[in-house]
């Protein structure tokens, strides 16, 4: 299967994980409520680090739930892991293999910890090591470069914040996310366009903030492993400090902006960026100031909640990169120096 096929094969991989895990994820949301951790403690890899980043913002705005992301090393390496006995302990991986990630899980369960596995591996050493899990149901992932196993990640992500909170109106919304995921594939000759403008961009700075600062790192990844562009990813807040001094006429400028709390801080930013230092822009966005900003307007779903905003937003992106890397004359399937799994445990690497 191509990696064209896994970015189209998403909306059918989300209704998959929806139908066939909902009430696994409603038993592990009991579990979790019953055990009262005073933290959550997330240990990722990669891609699957973005989807931990996503988690710290939903489940810290709507579960009110404090958040760390694991330093694994401090596990695996250095042999010196922090007291994480009262925590909820989360493993995120594609594979379930990455031996460091499996550390973070193995002494999260010696201390007594609460320990979930969200894997697309059931069977993985990730999930053995794990009390609970949540199967991303998103069949073979072929690609090197993760896609539809990024959006089930954010999906369980917040399937697992709708039954913590018993919220039907998320669960309402979460429903209606493959309708969203087709509607929003049939932009791809749009998209295909789009890209072909941006061949010659070799580095570039990516915008995301909240819910989105998550995908703005998630489509740095992607550009850099498919289409060998130096991208940056920042919040609209840290870019200010100091990193906006790369702006220039016709840099590149790739933001993400959803309708929401955080949209009026992104446009009096990218005001800036395109009226005084007139940068090149391209936005993700459902808010007509910023499409009629941009240079490359890519709309999202009209009237999507912020929250929920990166799933479309990441799959235009994946789109974005896969035109891109072929307009550029670069091979999709084998992006040169990767491989599907890579094991990060002491000098050993593994691609999550």
């Amino acid at each position: 299967m191509s990696l064209k096929n896994e970015i189209l094969e998403q909306p059918q991989a989300i209704a998959r994980l929806l139908e066939l895990q909902a009430d696994e994820v409603v038993k592990v949301a009991d579990r979790i409520r019953n055990f009262n951790a005073d933290f959550v403690f997330i240990a990722a890899r990669g891609t699957s680090d973005n989807a931990g980043l996503y988690a710290k913002y939903l489940w810290g705005a709507f579960n009110r739930l404090p958040m760390a992301l694991a330093a694994p090393s401090l596990f695996s390496v250095y042999q010196t892991p922090p007291d994480i006995a009262d925590a909820l302990v989360i493993g995120i991986s594609q594979s379930g293999q990455s031996p460091d990630i499996v550390s973070v899980m193995t002494e999260g369960r010696r201390q007594g910890a609460l320990t979930l596995a969200i894997t697309n591996d059931p069977s993985s050493p990730l999930a053995a090591e794990s009390e609970l899990v949540i199967d991303l149901m998103a069949g073979p992932e072929l690609s090197v470069a993760a896609t539809k196993t990024y959006t089930a990640q954010l999906v369980a992500v917040a399937m697992l914040s709708a039954a913590l909170a018993e919220d039907d109106d998320r669960w309402d919304w979460l429903r209606r996310l493959p309708a969203l995921g087709s509607e929003l594939l049939t932009l791809d000759e749009t998209v295909e366009r789009a890209a072909e403008r941006y061949r010659f961009m070799e580095q570039c700075v990516v915008l995301g903030r909240g819910f989105n600062y998550a995908t703005a790192f998630e489509w740095a990844i992607k550009l850099k492993e498919l289409a060998y562009v130096f991208a940056d990813p920042y919040s609209p807040a840290d870019f200010q400090h100091g990193p906006v001094a790369l702006a220039h006429q016709g840099f590149p400028v790739l933001a993400v902006v959803p309708r929401g709390k955080v949209s009026d801080n992104l446009m009096q930013l990218l005001n800036h960026l395109v009226d005084e230092l007139k940068v090149e822009l391209l936005a993700v966005s459902n808010e007509p100031a910023a499409l009629g900003l941009s240079d490359t307007p890519i709309p999202l779903p009209e009237h999507i909640p912020e929250w929920l905003s990166p799933i479309p937003a990441i799959i235009s992106a994946q789109l974005f990169c896969y035109h891109l890397t072929r307009a550029k004359g670069y091979d999709t399937e084998q992006p040169r120096g990767l491989t599907k799994v890579t094991l990060t445990d002491l000098i050993t690497k593994v691609l999550l």
